[in-house]
């Protein structure tokens, strides 16, 4: 494994007591190596990866891992503990760990040279060895591959004559052929459980004597299976954590679906579970009933937290329009001046030198840009619903939804009636000599008629009329209401920093000002909801620099990159905090935001860009008051933070960096090894 670990890097000796205690010392051997370059920021990283899923395995193996920004070069740490330490394995702790840290843009080599750590941890001879090692450099030479551990040649033999008796039979001149099967591996990080996974099903079908064959779909990319091969299995099994890449492929064949550490823990079990199915004759559904939304989730999800996801899946395919065009626009009006939207098309008229014809340029290039927000937005929730099938009916109606001065209420409606129908036409039995053609022409024509009939002649106009009321109430704030209105914009952009409800503020924002000409009220709108959008991180950031023995080290860290996503508007800063230490973190947040949305509104801020931060104050209406509504909600945030950390009692065995009081308890934690 080159020289990603040397014996510098492995303790036989492993005193630690916890995950994280054992984390921390295996990194600090990596920080002394110079492979880590901020020992608490990547311990971060690893207990980010940690809480998305345990990373031990049965066998007493820990196998905590990240790719983190803080590492320089591909590192593997290993470490042997006497007692055991807790990594959340099925079968008890773990007694050997080893640490994997990736650079944040590993290299497919590299990640294939861990990859091969991965399988080779499957290897009972392997583990053996480095249970019974007892040097670090022997440990070391192991784990790169220059040592082999002892194997015993009768035993590999017969498990290979068993597994040949178990096929029984081979593809030869009238035998019957063993029982195929292909699977698909996956992990978030795609680095060791992705490839254990590959291991242990393989290593298993041979000892079942099956043929399989698998697709690790890791971090270095993945190869595709023969569609041959696919199309020649008899059963498929899909160990993930992360959506299955291109699923279809693999419709209609007898499925098992489980966790990735099923495929580690219990291949066997898999393995004899889809031959059942098969047996049975049991198949999976087509590759359509898949949908994005239910591969993403769980399956027991309730129809509340599904339809949450279809809509998220809509807007967040439709903030990166909206961003592109906003921005645009708000060129255009910059360049051009405020008369621009009235410019002749620039395919009419058009002069390099002209100042103003380029701002007719970007102005009209972020109208078209614009003019794809409700379409997108119906036809990815339609896609969230039905994936693929979904997706014509879906902007068909979000198409009409937007001629007809439906707005963003038409969009919604639209793409959750496409969606629908596609999903009730899939349900209807369909001749085999039909199904080839249901997905490209069948489906995309009847579901896009009956949208388009319900848009056009059902519902459409009630929903244009609802926009047009809730527009000229919008138009017809002032004073007290209006300012009402920035405070509870300002609320949810800061309840959930990014979230659902942060989306639906931002969403009603954005298509306010989704027009050649937005009204005032609607630019008002759109300034008070960035405003407030920008205040958590930027309120954290400003609390670590007032208060900085209440924040860990890591959040220290956090906050010197809050300053810059507080001020580009990504809410998104202020969640590792909020994380951390919810109660605080997000009340103090949403009073911030209420201060500024409601200053925002009554200072009569304007925005006609959509996003930006301060790097589009130019643009803004008033921009000096606008200014002064996000340092005051700024300082609200980080002075109701301080006071509500402050009142906290220091939880047993703080560090100094979480309790001012903590100066002896600091002093300790130089001597051991603690939880990052």
């Amino acid at each position: 494994m080159s020289e990603m670990i040397t014996a510098d890097l492995v303790d036989l000796d492993l005193s630690a007591q916890t995950k994280d205690a054992a984390a921390r010392a295996l990194a600090e051997r990596m920080v002394a190596k110079g492979r880590v370059t901020d020992l608490d920021g990547f311990l971060a990283d690893v207990a980010a990866r940690e809480a998305q899923m345990p990373t031990g395995l049965d066998g007493g193996i820990g196998i905590p891992h990240c790719r983190s920004e803080h590492v320089t070069e591909p590192t593997l740490a290993f470490g042997r503990s006497a007692a055991g330490i807790d990594f959340g394995a099925a079968d008890g702790p773990a007694d050997l760990i080893f640490l994997i840290a990736a650079p944040a843009g590993a290299d497919d080599a590299h990640l294939t040279i861990l990859s091969s750590l991965a399988r080779q941890l499957m290897n009972d001879e392997f583990t053996a060895a480095l249970r019974a090692v007892g040097d670090a450099e022997t440990a070391a030479a192991l784990i790169r591959g220059d040592e082999a551990p002892a194997t015993d040649d009768s035993a590999a033999a017969s498990a290979a004559a068993s597994a040949e008796a178990a096929a029984g039979t081979t593809d030869g001149d009238g035998g019957a052929r063993p029982f195929r099967i292909v699977a698909v591996t996956s992990c978030p990080t795609g680095i060791a459980h992705t490839y254990m996974a590959a291991e242990a099903l393989e290593n298993a079908g041979r000892e079942a004597g099956v043929e399989l064959v698998v697709e690790p779909q890791g971090s270095a990319g993945f190869t595709r299976l023969d569609p041959a091969v696919i199309a020649a299995a008899d059963g498929v099994i899909f160990a993930h954590d992360v959506p299955v890449r291109e699923k279809e492929r693999f419709a209609g064949k007898p499925t098992v679906d489980v966790g990735v550490k099923a495929g580690i823990n219990k291949p066997a079990q898999l393995i004899a579970d889809v031959r059942g199915k098969a047996e049975r004759g049991e198949s999976s559904a087509p590759a359509t009933s898949g949908t994005p939304v239910e591969r993403a989730g769980e399956s027991g999800d309730n129809y509340g937290t599904k339809l949450r996801k279809w809509l998220m899946t809509g807007v967040s395919y439709m903030v990166p329009f909206v961003a592109a065009g906003g921005l645009l626009l708000a060129l255009g009006f910059a360049i051009g001046g405020w008369e621009i939207n009235k410019a002749p098309s620039v395919m009419e008229h058009f002069s390099w030198t002209q100042v103003d014809s380029w701002g007719a340029l970007l102005f009209q290039i972020g109208g078209v840009a614009f003019g794809f927000l409700i379409p997108v937005l119906a036809g990815y929730i339609a896609y969230g619903m039905a994936d693929r099938p979904g997706l014509v009916p879906g902007f068909v109606g979000g198409m009409i939804a937007s001629n007809i001065a439906a707005g963003f209420l038409g969009g919604l409606v639209a793409g959750l009636l496409a969606g629908g129908i596609v999903l009730a036409i899939q349900k209807i039995k369909i001749p085999p000599v039909l199904r080839g053609i249901m997905p490209v022409v069948v489906i995309p024509l009847i579901s896009s008629l009956v949208v388009g009939f319900l848009m056009f002649v059902v519902v459409g106009k009630p929903i244009a009329e609802a926009q047009k009321g809730m527009t000229d109430w919008l138009a017809g704030l002032s004073g007290t209401n209006a300012i009402l209105l920035g405070v509870l914009l300002g609320l949810m952009m800061c309840f959930d920093l990014g979230g659902p409800v942060n989306k639906v503020a931002y969403a009603f924002a954005t298509a306010g000002i989704a027009v050649a000409d937005p009204s005032d009220s609607a630019m008002k709108v759109m300034a008070a909801v960035m405003a407030a959008g920008m205040v958590p991180p930027l309120g954290m950031a400003l609390a670590t620099v007032v208060r900085k023995k209440l924040f860990t080290p890591a959040e220290q860290e956090n906050g010197k990159a809050a300053w810059v996503l507080g001020a580009s508007f990504i809410s998104e800063g202020a969640i590792p905090f909020a994380a951390a230490d919810p109660l605080r973190v997000i009340p103090a947040s949403m009073a911030g935001g209420a201060v500024t949305g409601a200053l925002s509104m009554a200072f009569g801020a304007t925005l006609r860009a959509p996003h930006g931060g301060i790097f589009v104050v130019p643009l803004i209406g008033s921009p000096f008051l606008y200014l002064i509504a996000i340092a005051a909600g700024t300082c609200v945030t980080t002075a109701l933070v301080i006071v509500l950390k402050s009142m906290r009692k220091p939880a047993a065995g703080a560090t100094a960096a979480e309790s001012p009081e903590g100066t002896a308890a600091a002093t300790q934690a130089k001597k051991e090894p603690v939880a990052a």
